[in-house]
C-alpha cells in the first residue's frame, strides 16, 4: 500500500489514533481523554476531531479500529461497557461514511492486542497462541494455524469467562467464578482491601475494612503490583490469587487448543514474579499431557501502542487477521 492506514483504539479512558505504515510502524500518534458521561454525539465528535488531527489532510488506504465490547461483529455496531453513551452505535458504518471507498474493519480491543503481539510482538513466529489482556477486564484473542480465529460472533479467545472457581465470586456477566471476576484489576484490589491492604503502605493482615473505606479509597492494580514487589503480605496474596486463577484458565485453553505460546498484557502483566510464579505453578499442575507442557507464558512486548498496531493489522494483514 502506498498510502498509510488509519489505526484507532477506543476505550473508556482514552481514545488513540495514528497513521500506520506497511510494517505497522506508527506515525503521528495522538491520544485524548474519553469524555466522561459523553452522549453518542459528543463521543463521535471527539473521535472525529482526533482523527482529523492525525490525518492532517492525508489520504488513507483503510481504517482499522479496536473498540471495547460488546459489539455485533463484523457489522461493528458497538456498545462498550465503559462508554454508556454508545449503545448499539453503528461505528463501522459511521466511519465507512467518512472514508468512502476504503476498507473499514472494527474488532474487539482485546482481539487487536492479541493480533498485535502475533504480528509484531512477543508472538512473532508462533502459529498457535493466545494473546491475553488483564486489566480492568480480562479478554483475549486466539491465533490458530497462524490466523486469527473469530468464532461465530467474533468472540473466540474470550478467556475472561472461562470458569476457574465454580462457586467463586459473582461476575459481571451474571455467572460465578469466571477468571475475570477474580483477576480483573478492580476486583483484585477490592479483594485485597477487604483483607486489610493499605495502598502504598504497610498492610495489617487480618484486618477487615468496612465497605465505606472501599468506596472512599481509590486504588489501582498498578499500586497493588508495586506493593507486592515491595513485599506487602496482602498484596502478595492478591497477586498469588490472580496468578493461580490465570494459570488454571490458561491450562484449560492450552489443553483445548494445543497452544505453544500465551502472551499477557495489560496493567497486571507488569507485576513480575509475584504474579507469574503462582501462574506457572498452577499451569504446571493442570497441564500434565506432554503436548500441553511445551507452552510458554510471557509478558506482552508492545506496551501501550499495541492496540493501535493490532488495529492497523486488521487492514494491513487482513489475509491473516
Amino acid at each position: 500500500m502506498s498510502q498509510p492506514v488509519l489505526a484507532v483504539d477506543i476505550g473508556g479512558t482514552k481514545l488513540a489514533a495514528a497513521l500506520a505504515g506497511p510494517t505497522g510502524s506508527l506515525h503521528g500518534v495522538r491520544r485524548v481523554a474519553t469524555p466522561p458521561g459523553g452522549d453518542a454525539a459528543t463521543l463521535w465528535e471527539t473521535l472525529t476531531e482526533l482523527i482529523d488531527a492525525v490525518l492532517d489532510g492525508s489520504r488513507v488506504a483503510g481504517v482499522g479500529v479496536g473498540c471495547g465490547g460488546p459489539m455485533r461483529w463484523p457489522e461493528g455496531v458497538v456498545s462498550p461497557l465503559n462508554m454508556p453513551g454508545w449503545r448499539d452505535f453503528p461505528l463501522r458504518a459511521a466511519l465507512a461514511g467518512r472514508f468512502p471507498g476504503v476498507q473499514v474493519r472494527v474488532h474487539n480491543d482485546a482481539v487487536c492486542l492479541a493480533v498485535a503481539e502475533h504480528w509484531r510482538g512477543a508472538g512473532r513466529g508462533s502459529a498457535d497462541m493466545l494473546g491475553m489482556v488483564v486489566s480492568t477486564g480480562v479478554g483475549g484473542g486466539l491465533i490458530l494455524g497462524g490466523r486469527l480465529v473469530h468464532g461465530g460472533s467474533g468472540n473466540a479467545g474470550h478467556i475472561g469467562h472461562v470458569v476457574v472457581e465454580p462457586d467463586g465470586p459473582l461476575c459481571g456477566c451474571g455467572g460465578r467464578g469466571c477468571l475475570e471476576a477474580i483477576a480483573r484489576g478492580p476486583g483484585l484490589t477490592a479483594w485485597a482491601m477487604r483483607q486489610g491492604w493499605i495502598p502504598g503502605g504497610e498492610s495489617a493482615a487480618g484486618t477487615v475494612r468496612p465497605a465505606s473505606y472501599l468506596e472512599a479509597t481509590a486504588a489501582s492494580g498498578r499500586q497493588l503490583a508495586l506493593d507486592a514487589a515491595a513485599g506487602d503480605e496482602i498484596a502478595l496474596a492478591a497477586m498469588s490469587r490472580a496468578g493461580r486463577a490465570l494459570g488454571v484458565a490458561i491450562a484449560s485453553a492450552v489443553n483445548l487448543c494445543d497452544l505453544d505460546l500465551v502472551t499477557i498484557g495489560g496493567g497486571l502483566s507488569q507485576a513480575g514474579p509475584p504474579l507469574f510464579e503462582p501462574l506457572r505453578a498452577a499451569l504446571g499442575d493442570h497441564t500434565r499431557l506432554e503436548f500441553a507442557r511445551r507452552v510458554r507464558v510471557v509478558p506482552a512486548a508492545l506496551g501501550q501502542e499495541s492496540g493501535l498496531v493490532g488495529a492497523a493489522a486488521l487492514v494491513l494483514a487482513a489475509d491473516r487477521y
